[in-house]
């Protein structure tokens, strides 16, 4: 570790051990933005983002509030699913850049405050990771256990259980004569996270980062990594693309107690955190994704529980979303929230084809960042990115390849980042890995930066808000109208602060109170100007969202 970044951790040390004295805690109060590093930047002009490309745009990550970015896998790979199928969990992939690019990227984001998570994929490896072809050498290999190997069963694959990307999960091994397990790609086998050796290298894997100062990690498909010791069949379901519940291959016992291991490894480290990814199927399943988190304090810090990105544009909808996910989570957890990521489809384009698109991501770009627990902001969303359109010529998602014209993949939620109305959006010079979107000269950072009233700015005030009113960051949520009437409010409240949030999801006018023994402040507003004072009794404009904060009498001469 250089003179330079020593100095720079123990700053960061230090400044962590400032917050901590007024209970701010980074991952629990901060606001997190997710890079898909191919997309992010691209420094080189190769058509390629990478990690040169996310320094540069450090400043606008400081300038837009971002506490923590979490970046997709940028390890070494051979990309049959673009970095999920790691090669070497300890080289970056030459794509992206190489180690020493990284300790630059952890200097300079650390330097303006901005923890550094990456991703973390426990699940499988690359089917060319050393460990893999050692074990598929032969039945007698010392790492043959370190994968799920299985005999045939009268001649025909050990059991029924699917892959997540369609097909058995087994792959029939001609040399060694035996099926191995792969949940996804047959390039993605199934670690076997039973065998004891196996979790002991692996984990010095994770130390490998967190001492070189990564501040956590995403971990891939963490539910997913302990399979049924019996190999029992999954039963059947009637479902479009998923035929089968994952009863055996998924949330098995083993898993937690992994989980428990992983937490007291980050626990030896100082404010670290891990964050889990817990997939269930539309509508979404929070008791699963809360049961991760254990007591609250001895499994995973954090999980993504996606139910809000399985709900229609309703808000009652929305609020029986909420209310469950922080119903379920332990005494001493706390909650995340995420309204989309690079395998789901950008949540502006869950609005509908109406004209009120913009107003609806205004709205829940102000339930994200209001709402108690961890905000995660997926890259371009601040400025109201589209999902994009790709011809099947450009199609690099290996289940849009498979499974076109059904299903075109996962590509249009991965276009490059819309930074400006040059050619090729000032994400890159040349001709870029993914086509970029047609909106991109009217619909860019550079635009929108100019413009009060856009999304970009939206998000800048909020984020501002959120750093600026404790009860924000740490309040109780008190919900006050719970959607019936197309209004979704609530209170947050902390000691003497008391803010109101009220969002219209309708294209009607609709009439809210307050009380009326102290006196309302706007604070943010997409329809009013702020500052101003409010009455007792507020119509709302169609699709507003409205956040107003208590004032005591004594003060509203000072205003």
């Amino acid at each position: 570790m250089n003179s330079l970044f020593k100095t720079q951790v123990s700053k960061t040390r230090k400044n962590n051990s400032e917050e901590k004295n007024d209970g701010w805690i980074w991952w629990k109060h901060g606001v997190i933005y997710h890079i898909y590093p191919r997309s992010f930047k691209d420094s080189n002009n190769d058509g390629v983002g990478d990690i040169q490309g996310i320094i540069e745009k450090l400043d606008y990550l400081s300038g837009l509030g971002i506490d923590a970015i979490w970046l997709s896998p940028i390890y070494d790979s051979p990309d049959f699913d673009f970095g999920y199928d790691v090669k070497n969990y300890r080289k970056i992939h030459p794509v992206f850049g190489n180690l020493e690019d990284f300790k630059l990227l952890l200097n300079q984001a650390h330097e303006r405050g901005i923890r550094v998570i990456m991703d973390m994929i426990l699940n499988h490896t690359s089917h060319l990771h050393p460990w893999f072809v050692e074990s598929s050498s032969s039945k007698n290999n010392p790492k043959r256990d370190w994968y799920i190997w299985r005999d045939a069963k009268k001649g025909k694959t050990p059991n029924n259980w699917k892959s997540t990307f369609i097909g058995s999960a087994w792959e029939w091994h001609e040399n060694t004569q035996q099926y191995y397990l792969h949940s996804f790609l047959k390039e993605q086998p199934d670690l076997n996270w039973r065998n004891e050796e196996l979790q002991k290298v692996f984990f010095e894997e994770i130390k490998y980062w967190l001492d070189i100062g990564v501040d956590g990690f995403r971990l891939d498909v963490i539910n997913l990594i302990v399979k049924d010791k019996k190999y029992r069949d999954n039963p059947s379901i009637f479902r479009f693309i998923d035929r089968q519940e994952q009863l055996y291959t998924r949330n098995r016992p083993a898993s937690y107690k992994i989980v428990r291991k992983l937490r007291k490894l980050l626990d030896q480290y100082k404010d670290k955190v891990s964050v889990g990814e817990i997939y269930s199927t539309p509508p979404g399943n929070p008791s699963i994704a809360a049961s991760y988190l254990g007591r609250g304090n001895d499994a995973l810090h954090l999980t993504f529980d996606f139910s809000l990105i399985f709900r229609r544009w309703n808000a009652r909808s929305y609020y029986l979303a909420i209310r469950k996910w922080l119903q379920v989570i332990p005494k001493k957890g706390w909650p995340c929230f995420v309204f989309s990521n690079h395998d789901l489809h950008r949540s502006i384009n869950r609005f509908g084809t109406g004209a009120n698109k913009e107003e609806k991501a205004k709205i829940t770009a102000t339930l994200l960042l209001t709402l108690k627990g961890t905000p995660f902001i997926y890259y371009g969303e601040e400025i109201g990115m589209h999902n994009v359109k790709i011809d099947r010529k450009d199609i690099m998602d290996p289940l849009g390849k498979r499974y076109w014209p059904f299903y075109s993949g996962r590509d249009s939620a991965r276009t490059p980042m819309q930074w400006n109305p040059e050619e090729y959006a000032g994400f890159s010079n040349t001709k870029t890995w993914l086509p970029i979107d047609t909106n991109y000269q009217a619909n860019n950072v550079l635009a929108q930066k100019d413009d009060p009233s856009s999304i970009f700015n939206v998000y800048k005030k909020l984020i501002g808000l959120r750093k600026e009113y404790e009860a924000l960051k740490k309040g109780n949520w008190t919900p006050v109208s719970k959607g019936q009437n197309g209004v979704l409010s609530y209170y947050r409240d902390l000691k003497k602060e008391r803010i109101k949030v009220a969002l219209n999801f309708s294209n009607k006018s609709k009439i809210i109170q307050v009380s009326n023994s102290f006196e309302w402040k706007i604070l943010f507003s997409t329809h009013r100007a702020e500052n101003n004072m409010m009455s007792r009794k507020i119509t709302l404009a169609p699709y507003e969202a409205l956040i107003i904060s208590k004032i005591s009498k004594k003060n509203i001469k000072k205003l």
